[in-house]
């Protein structure tokens, strides 16, 4: 990577390959990056069988709104009982949230699931994930010399979409590539 540039709120796209069934065609939201580390939530990896009502309804956090059966996300291998939401920055929870991008910011306390509950001040979108994926100093910017990822900037469908299916596909798009071109011989030039 060049000297500065950072990939926080980026979307990393899963090469074909890429050595790691946690990560096959993942999509995964750069919530921080820098020298010293990175951290990211995938954002189409749903876990089967658990909406956000359900996972609320086990917390005990009472809604007071109908709310869609969206699907709770795992965010990565590290630390999957630990939730974290990505949402609109709409709503902010001081110094418990983490601006991300413009427009987007993440948050892993009780009080924005309070907030994705009521209908006081919810965020206008936001996912829920268990989980997250973290990197060390250099190892990411490694991982993308490998050709284990490539970038593409985020956009609310991508992130917010509730066709998880089809994001990968879609990102790829972004960047003119057609997935069924790909191959999982990773190489360089």
């Amino acid at each position: 990577m060049r000297d500065g540039a950072f990939l926080t709120g980026k979307i990393l796209i899963a090469m074909p390959g890429i050595g790691d069934p946690r990560f096959e065609r993942a999509l995964v939201l750069v919530c921080t990056h820098d020298e010293g580390h990175a951290m990211g939530i995938a954002v189409n990896r749903p876990v089967e069988g658990l909406t956000l009502p359900d996972l609320l309804s086990r917390l005990e956090i009472s809604t007071t709104t109908e709310l869609a059966p969206d699907l709770v996300l795992l965010g990565g291998p590290v630390d999957r009982e630990r939730g974290f939401v990505i949402h609109t920055d709409d709503y902010m929870a001081g110094e418990h949230s983490l601006p991300v991008s413009e427009g987007l910011a993440l948050t892993a306390t009780r009080e924005v699931l309070e907030a994705m509950a009521g209908s006081d001040r919810p965020p206008r979108r936001a996912l829920l994930a268990l989980g997250y994926s973290g990197w060390g100093a250099g190892q990411l910017e490694h991982e993308i010399r490998e050709n284990v990822w490539l970038t593409c900037e985020a956009d609310e469908e991508l992130i917010f979409g509730a066709d998880h299916a089809s994001k990968w596909s879609r990102a790829l798009a972004k960047l003119g590539i057609d997935p069924s071109l790909l191959s999982s011989a990773a190489g360089r030039a």
